[in-house]
Formats: C-alpha cells, sequence, structure tokens
C-alpha cells in the first residue's frame, strides 16, 4: 500500500524525531551528576512526577499491536473489544490501591525480587531467567516485527528492514538514558500518540459521513456506524446457539460474553499492571502517592483508548461492507492502514509519527525492564556480586544493546513466524499460557501469609501445563460438553475452549493446589509480608478521582451493555 508520503508528512515526522530527541538528550543531561547511580539510572528513583508515570505507562503499554490488532478486532468483533481498555482502568485501580503498598513498603525494585524476598532465591531465579526469554523472544520481537511492518506500508513498502533498524536505533538512543529519559519522553510520546490517534479517529468518522451523503460530519459518522453495524456496538457477546452461525462462533471464542468477565480478562489485566517488570517499574521509584496518582492517571487516559485503536476498525468495517473500502489488505489486520489511505497530506506524517511514538516508546520501556531485571537480579547477584553502581549502569547498557540487536536478528527475517500468526496473536499465545500461575503466585504472597515457596513453583508449572490442557486439548481428552467448560467448533475441523474460560479454569485450580499444599507448612510463612490495613487507605482527592473513572465506566456499560 504506498501512499506517496509528500515532503510535508516527512517534515511532520522529522518534527517530532527532532524534539522527542533534543527533550531526551536535555533530560540526560539534567541527570549527568547520578549518570552512574544504579537506582537513578533503573528505577529514576524518586524523580518522576505522577504525570510523567501516567503517560509512560500508557505509552509503553500502546504499541503496533494495539494500533493494528485491537483495531482488527474492532473490525471483526466490534466495541466488545473496549473491555480490554475500559477493565484495564478498573485493574488500575486495584493495582493503585492494593499492590503497589505493598512493593513500595517491602523496598521492592523488580518482580524477581519479589519472589526471592517473599519465597525463595531458586523461585527467583527461574522467573528472572523465563521473563527475560519472554521479553526478549515474545514481546520486543513482536513489537519490533509488527511496528516495521505497519510503518513500511504506509511508507510505501519497500523499506522493512531500514525501517527496522531505524526504530531499534531510535528505541536504544532514548533506553540508554535509563528510566528517567525513557520515561519524561514518553510524556512527549504519549502526547502524539493520543493526538494522531484522535486525528485519525475523527478523519475516520468524517469518511463514513461523506460517504453516506452526510458530509463530513464526524457525529453523523458515529450515529451511522451504531446504525450500519449496531450489532458491532454491543459489550456483551451471546453465547452461540445451535442455529449460531460460524461467526457468531467465532466471535464468543474471542470474547465468550459475561463469562469473560468471570475469568480471564480480570487474570490478563491484573498479572500485566500488577506483577510486570516492565509496567510496574514506573511506580517503584515514587513515594506511595506519586505513584497512585500516575498509576489512577494512566487508568482515566486507559478511557480513551478505544477511541483511538477501536472506533477505526468499525469504521473501516461499515465502510468495507458498504463498497467504500477496496484498498483494504489482509482482512481485519488490514482495518487500520486503510483508514489511513484518507487522511490528507502532512496527517500521514502525523499519524506515521503517532505510530511510531507507540513503538519506539513500547521497545525503550521493554529493553529497559530487560536491563534492569538482568543487571539486578542475575548479574550483581551470581556474576558479580560486589560490582560498583558505576559498573551496574554500564552493565544496564550493555544488556540494553544486546536485547535490542537479538529482537533485530530474530525479526531481520521473521526467523519466529511472528508475521504467520500475527503479533498481536503471537503476544498472547505465549503470555497467556503462564499468565494465571505467576498471577496466582503474586497475589497469594501478597495477601496469604501462608503460601509457601513450594507452593509458588508448583503454582507456575501446574498454571502452564492447565493452560496448554484446557487450550489444546481438553475437548479432545474429556469431550466437547462437560460441566466445566463448553467446547465450540473453530471453523477448522476442531473444537476451541474461548481462551479467557481457559484461563480462569487454569487459575482456579492453580490457586486450590497452591493452598492445599501451603496448608502443609507453617500457619504463618517467616517470609510473609507484613500486611496492615493503614497501607491502603487513600486520601480523599485520591477517591474522588476513582469515583470518576469508575462512573465513567458504568455509564459507558449502561450505554452500551
Amino acid at each position: 500500500m504506498n501512499q506517496n508520503l509528500t515532503i510535508a508528512d516527512y517534515a511532520v515526522f522529522i518534527i517530532y524525531f527532532l524534539v522527542v530527541s533534543i527533550y531526551g538528550y536535555t533530560i540526560y543531561r539534567k541527570r549527568e551528576k547520578n549518570e552512574h547511580d544504579a537506582k537513578a539510572y533503573f528505577l529514576a528513583e524518586g524523580t518522576l512526577t505522577w504525570w510523567a508515570i501516567g503517560a509512560s505507562l500508557i505509552a509503553s503499554n500502546i504499541s503496533a499491536e494495539q494500533f493494528i490488532g485491537m483495531s482488527g478486532e474492532g473490525f471483526f468483533l466490534g466495541i466488545a473489544v473496549a473491555a480490554y481498555e475500559w477493565i484495564a482502568a478498573i485493574a488500575l485501580i486495584i493495582v493503585a490501591v492494593w499492590f503497589i503498598p505493598v512493593y513500595l513498603k517491602n523496598k521492592i525494585y523488580t518482580m524477581p525480587q519479589f519472589l526471592k524476598t517473599r519465597y525463595n532465591e531458586s523461585t527467583a531465579l527461574i522467573m528472572a531467567v523465563f521473563w527475560l526469554f519472554l521479553y526478549v523472544f515474545v514481546n520486543l520481537t513482536s513489537i519490533l516485527y509488527l511496528g516495521a511492518v505497519a510503518i513500511n506500508g504506509l511508507a510505501g513498502g519497500e523499506y522493512l528492514h531500514a525501517i527496522m533498524i531505524g526504530l531499534a536505533v531510535f528505541a536504544l538512543i532514548i533506553s540508554l538514558g535509563g528510566m528517567k529519559v525513557v520515561a519524561y519522553t514518553d510524556v512527549i510520546q504519549v502526547a502524539v500518540l493520543i493526538i494522531g490517534g484522535l486525528v485519525t479517529t475523527y478523519i475516520a468518522l468524517t469518511v463514513v459521513s461523506d460517504h453516506f451523503g452526510f458530509g463530513k460530519d464526524a457525529l453523523a459518522g458515529f450515529n451511522l456506524l451504531m446504525e450500519k453495524a449496531p450489532e458491532h456496538f454491543k459489550m456483551i457477546i451471546d453465547r452461540p446457539t445451535a442455529s449460531s452461525s460460524q461467526l457468531e462462533i467465532d466471535k464468543y471464542l474471542t470474547f465468550p460474553g459475561l463469562m469473560s468477565y468471570l475469568a480471564g480478562i480480570w487474570i490478563i489485566n491484573l498479572n500485566y499492571w500488577g506483577c510486570n517488570q516492565y509496567i510496574t517499574q514506573r511506580a517503584l521509584g515514587a513515594d506511595l502517592q506519586t505513584a497512585r496518582n500516575g498509576i489512577l492517571f494512566a487508568g482515566f487516559l486507559k478511557l480513551l483508548m478505544p477511541l483511538i485503536v477501536m472506533l477505526p476498525g468499525i469504521a473501516a468495517y461499515v465502510l468495507y461492507q458498504n463498497g467504500g473500502l477496496p484498498q483494504l489488505i489482509g482482512g481485519k489486520d488490514g482495518a487500520y492502514s486503510a483508514m489511513l489511505t484518507f487522511l490528507p497530506t502532512g496527517l500521514k506524517g502525523l499519524s506515521v509519527a503517532a505510530l511510531t511514538a507507540a513503538i519506539v516508546a513500547s521497545l525503550a520501556g521493554k529493553v529497559n525492564s530487560i536491563s534492569t531485571i538482568y543487571t539486578l537480579d542475575v548479574h550483581k547477584k551470581y556474576i558479580q556480586k560486589n560490582a560498583s553502581d558505576r559498573h551496574q549502569v554500564n552493565i544496564g547498557r550493555y544488556a540494553v544493546f544486546a536485547a535490542m540487536l537479538l529482537a533485530v536478528l530474530f525479526t531481520w527475517n521473521d526467523i519466529l513466524g511472528i508475521g504467520g500468526v500475527g503479533g498481536f496473536t503471537y503476544i498472547q499465545k505465549y503470555t497467556g499460557f503462564i499468565s494465571p500461575g505467576v498471577f496466582a503466585m503474586f497475589f497469594l504472597g501478597m495477601f496469604w501469609k501462608r503460601t509457601t515457596g513450594t507452593a509458588a513453583i508448583v503454582g507456575v508449572i501446574l498454571g502452564f501445563v492447565l493452560s496448554v490442557l484446557f487450550n489444546e486439548y481438553a475437548p479432545m481428552l474429556f469431550g466437547n460438553e462437560t460441566l466445566l467448560y463448553t467446547a465450540y467448533s473453530n471453523g477448522k475441523g476442531a473444537f476451541e475452549i474461548p481462551f479467557h474460560i481457559c484461563m480462569g479454569l487454569s487459575f482456579f485450580f492453580t490457586m486450590l493446589a497452591m493452598i492445599a499444599i501451603s496448608f502443609a507448612g507453617p500457619k504463618v510463612n517467616p517470609k510473609a509480608f507484613e500486611i496492615d490495613s493503614e497501607m491502603f487507605k487513600v486520601k480523599p482527592q485520591t477517591t474522588v478521582l476513582i469515583v470518576i473513572t469508575l462512573l465513567i465506566i458504568v455509564a459507558l456499560y449502561v450505554k452500551f451493555w
């Protein structure tokens, strides 16, 4: 898809690049006196404001797989996919009120450190190695590949490897400055991301309106979407019946209605936002109130994300169904790129800048987390125990470079086959299998003093095994209809249990096993965290922000139920 980016488009993109680079360098110069302070480098300890934390959380979270993948799900499924964003806002409230106080009170800086402090060193090492492999070979590679493919499509389709290197180098430059540079440049990145995304949504709605003869009216465009595709504006997908079409079954397999809210979507969000170094690292160097305000600010911004990443997909669906989108290539995953073809000169450059901002921010945040885990939880503990702060910072920078180099090598010719399954599916597949066990281990470790290290290791392994069992083999072994689940035809000659339900079942049985094993240990594990009610008290202004966020979410669900 060659959209013939003009000089004006390139000028907009170059301005964005220069602003981020100059601002990042300015921030780096300001922290030169702490250049070799390990905590300042990895955590930006005490220097991040609440708005920098919140913006960095969003910039790191939203990437090409959201722009392309979630917009594609908007094309296929509709507004139901917004649940990932709106439930995330509630998850962030839970993390801010209950999870972060536990981390900060116990001076936790990395997730492996949490496991060592609460359980034992073996658990921490196993998970540190696992997270390093997951972040490098799943997250980093898929973000880089999908991002390069998306921008390459806008640039004409002939520059994949050059764009891949450009994205990697841009992210590398930012991440070598440490967490403070990453977080504060993320403020610009998220501003570009939101402005560029909203502009694309506005243009998409006006195109819909114009296509049906109502002129360029965004509000009329939105009303037309609801009129032409009413099934795309239902938050709850109905359970299939004997007369349901394969399309209806496929939608339910993707997002199984109310069962999603009783099972997997909470595990996905609470594990991602509360037990993930890539995310929590931004708040672990701040005081409690700053961390809370930043996380809640991110939750509020989450409410906007469906406007940016989902509505263009629905607009693409309505246009495609009515003959107004002949340029759609690649099915649902081509929806967002197809809508970008309607952008006028200059705004295409802004859209590329927004997409680049999302990709670079995610890459920089990810390699910073890889660097932090490797340096603090592997290198300093097992290779060079007496490493000075200066040496730790240098090792961290070497780790950043090595991780990015590996990502480029493995995505150069798509060795991992990311293009075959799609970046969004690739990430969900490999992180989703481990999420039930990891979240069970963290949740019980925080809030149940009896949980043992043995239970934690069993939980991680069992959670993975059960995820594979329910996702791949249960219908074949136990039948398609049981007391626990119903499997549905996937249209490919096999039967599947909806992924969210698989996660819920895996989490439930993993929790039971961990609780049973822990009952064999002491009533209070000597390594249990001290918890008191004062930790979880929130200030009145914090309560107001929480209530406003919840009221908006309730209103959205009442409107689109």
